[in-house]
């Protein structure tokens, strides 16, 4: 017989293993473990670990040990900047607190504790009257709080009752990040999603018409060599529908333990160059109209770090950038391939700094990579960053 998730022993503060670049500030509270879908055939995050809810009171004594941890630290800062001493002091006293609790903590004081962001993959996917309260409990906790953000499926926001979205946004749930990956049903049908473009759009709509901020994460490469002109204009399609707040690039990269490697061996699945990603990333573009979205790139594994601008102003310089990679001769193209994907190059601009381009053209000439093996190196140097 299993253990109802409110017998189980609480055994102190709790983080999981991810959140959006974006909230790389924020105070992480863990609300559930893992993801309750977890059949996303290109996703490594939650294999093999199997899905729970926290219990409620777990959540609530994790915010309490995180208060009086932020307590102690303001009063060793008197309010203000906490100083290097302090700081070093509180890590070494830890276990007067909870040590988790502390970590997560004095990480927050650093970044100025102005976001919260909820974790693990779905966190609405518990009852609103539970998400509510935990809402209510970090506002009480930290009045001062600009933001708090988590990260939620399609499938379950669509499900849930308008007024409960609006509660949550009046409990101060100020922005969600849904993962759409790709506007295209046959893509999504492909890779495992469990939704369509249709819950897609309904679930955006639904946030933005709740009050919160909506980011919606777009996954370059994923329609593979057959779909990829699919992908491109369905999920512009999907996005015109939407106007999310914020869309934000995420490249697909292929780790060796996830389902569509082996898809990718086997040759069911042809992964596209940085070209050809940058050809369907160009389309995309293109086919936005009519939004008054933020694009954002801000994740290594993109070819286009500094890609970034408001619509509709700057869309036709988000559609140069991409066209000039295009333009480049392929000795100049592997040369940014390979800078980027280094960490040395943030954008095309990078180009023209020669102490960086004797790097990589060293690092080439090391490995052997030349334009026509640019691709296969590409493919293993993206690996480090999943």
């Amino acid at each position: 017989m299993s253990r109802r998730p409110d017998d189980e022993e609480y055994r102190g503060f709790e983080q999981g293993p991810i959140r959006p670049p974006s909230e790389a500030g924020s105070l992480l509270l863990r609300v559930t473990r893992n993801c309750p879908w977890n059949r996303c055939s290109f996703c490594p995050v939650y294999k093999g670990s199997q899905f729970s809810l926290r219990p409620l009171a777990h959540v609530l004594e994790d915010i309490e040990r995180v208060e009086r941890c932020v307590e102690e630290i303001r009063r060793r800062s008197g309010g203000g900047d906490i100083s290097r001493r302090d700081f070093a002091a509180l890590r070494q006293e830890s276990s007067a607190f909870d040590r988790q609790a502390m970590n997560a903590a004095l990480h927050w004081a650093a970044s100025g504790m102005r976001a919260v962001f909820l974790q693990d993959a779905n966190s609405l996917v518990i009852k609103p009257r539970d998400l509510l309260a935990i809402l209510r409990r970090v506002r009480q906790a930290f009045p001062w709080v600009e933001r708090i953000t988590s990260y939620a499926r399609s499938r379950t926001v669509a499900r849930i009752a308008d007024d409960d979205l609006a509660a949550m946004a009046e409990a101060g749930l100020s922005r969600i990040h849904i993962g759409m990956e790709s506007g295209s049903d046959r893509v999504l049908a492909r890779v495992g999603k469990g939704v369509d473009k249709k819950t897609h759009i309904l679930a955006g709509q639904k946030v933005k018409q709740a009050g919160m901020e909506l980011s919606e994460y777009l996954m370059p490469g994923l329609g593979g060599r057959d779909l990829w002109r699919e992908h491109a204009m369905e999920s512009a399609d999907a996005l015109n529908a939407i106007d999310p707040h914020f869309i934000r690039l995420r490249s697909l990269a292929i780790p060796n333990h996830v389902e569509l490697y082996g898809e990718w061996q086997r040759g069911e699945f042809v992964k596209l160059t940085d070209a050809e990603t940058a050809r369907e990333l160009l389309l995309f573009l293109e086919g936005l109209d009519g939004i008054h979205s933020t694009l954002a790139s801000d994740h290594i594994l993109n070819l286009f770090e500094d890609l970034h601008g408001r619509y509709p102003e700057d869309k036709e310089h988000l559609e140069a950038m991409v066209r000039r990679f295009l333009e480049l001769p392929a000795d100049e193209r592997m040369t940014y391939q390979v800078g980027r994907r280094m960490g040395l190059y943030r954008g095309l601009g990078d180009l023209a700094d020669e102490g960086r381009r004797h790097q990589v053209t060293s690092f080439c000439r090391r490995h052997g990579i030349t334009p026509e093996t640019v691709d296969m190196a590409i493919d293993e140097l993206m690996k480090r960053f999943i």
